[in-house]
């Protein structure tokens, strides 16, 4: 006869540190690298297995929770609750069903790995040193006085409009702040490694429209709270690292696009500080307070706060001090969203017109300098950053806003 046992290639993690839950979960890494949060019940139920007949199992279980467990208690957990999620066998030996991966809310869907796990270890090795506290201490100071100098000694503007009147010099730009999101991405795997944990994968894609690159670090799940923290801020940690060697090179080149690049890696790290899409801002809050999906709490909280509906189990299971913050995130986020799309909805037309005279402009100038095929590149991607944004944005906010309208079309109804 044929033992339930694990899936071949899953890790028990054991308890989730610092989780903002009532009553803490424990983590199983999936084979496919998908960490899975279990009730302590199940967790015991897995962690017990290993090869034994059920009925073994369940005296074990018994044991350890002090509550009496039969065979049919242990047969209905593996094969209605473990099984499914891919973690191990049914009860009968045979195989589970494929797993599935979890679909969360604006996640990052279209990726193509282009460094595999190895690769990424050894280049995080390379630089995790940087997140030793004096070091940052140190790069955090000079990042500060960098920015006095910066905004207040600088012309920007003039910087910018001179680099924009080149092609040569927007191409330089764009492939400056390219290089500043693989280094990025870089300061998240590096964050990892210093924390004692493997990263994975590195590679770019599109989340929602926009081309962006990433690092897998579900690993740091592993982490206490200020590992994970640290995880999150690395990329913007290495953004500011960027600015200091821009600064460098523009105080002994004195070139404009330096200024101007500095200027596009500062929007990088404003935009990665948002906590409203999934940017490290988002993650942020959700290790801050130990909750991994921040966004499917925005029904129950919305029910509970605007409808004054009772508290649903969801969030009974957290901790008070977790679900203040995550209802004060929620009460953000709506309004934020809602206004910005109201924002574009009003300015759509506005916005639309000044693009196609941009893009009209653009391509009148092309090859004005001399240099048609860098004018035509450079041209083809400022129309991509112009359309981008509100064709983002739009895409962004109508799944919450289509929620909003069902919820609140419910509530008439009831």
């Amino acid at each position: 006869m044929t033992l339930p046992a694990l899936v071949a290639g899953t890790e028990l993690v054991g308890e989730f540190e610092d989780s903002g839950y009532r009553e803490p979960p424990h983590l199983v890494c999936r084979p496919d690298g998908q960490i899975v949060r279990l009730p302590p019940l199940l967790y015991q139920v897995a962690r017990a297995l290993d090869g034994r007949p059920v009925a073994r199992v369940a005296e074990q279980v018994s044991r350890e929770t002090g509550r009496q467990f039969t065979t049919e208690h242990v047969v209905y957990v593996i094969d209605k609750k473990l099984a499914p999620l891919g973690i191990t066998t049914y009860s009968d030996g045979s195989p589970p069903p494929p797993a599935r991966k979890s679909d969360p809310f604006l996640a990052f869907r279209f990726r193509l790995a282009v460094l595999p796990e190895r690769a990424t270890w050894f280049l995080a090795g390379l630089f995790a040193w940087l997140f030793r506290p004096p070091l940052v201490l140190l790069a955090l100071g000079a990042f500060a006085f960098g920015e006095v100098w910066l905004w207040m000694t600088q012309d920007t503007g003039a910087a910018l409009r001179s680099v924009l009147s080149s092609p040569a010099d927007v191409l330089l730009v764009v492939l400056l702040a390219v290089a500043s999101c693989v280094f990025h991405e870089m300061g998240h795997g590096a964050a990892c490694r210093y924390g004692g944990v493997r990263p994975g994968a590195m590679g770019c894609g599109i989340y929602l429209v926009w081309p962006a690159f990433y690092t897998d670090i579900t690993s740091s799940y592993r982490l206490g709270r200020a590992g994970r923290i640290r995880a999150d801020l690395g990329g913007v940690y290495f953004n500011a690292l960027f600015v200091l060697g821009l600064l460098a090179l523009y105080d002994v080149t004195g070139s404009p696009l330096l200024l101007v690049a500095i200027f596009s890696v500062h929007v990088e790290m404003v935009q990665q500080l948002l906590p409203t899409l999934r940017f490290d801002g988002y993650y942020i809050v959700a290790d801050l307070v130990g909750i991994p999906d921040l966004f499917k709490y925005i029904a129950p909280i919305l029910k509970r706060v605007v409808l004054r509906r009772p508290e649903d189990e969801r969030l009974k299971a957290l901790k008070r001090w977790p679900q203040i913050v995550v209802a004060a995130w929620v009460l953000f986020l709506v309004p934020a969203l809602t206004l910005q799309l109201c924002m574009v909805l009003v300015n759509l037309p506005q916005l639309l017109r000044t693009d196609w005279q941009t893009i009209t402009l653009l391509a009148g100038h092309v090859g004005a300098d001399g240099y048609p095929v860098l004018g035509l590149i450079a041209a083809a991607l400022q129309v991509v950053l112009l359309t981008l944004p509100v064709a983002g944005l739009t895409l962004a906010l109508w799944r919450p806003v289509r929620s909003l309208f069902r919820l609140a079309l419910g509530a008439l109804r009831g």
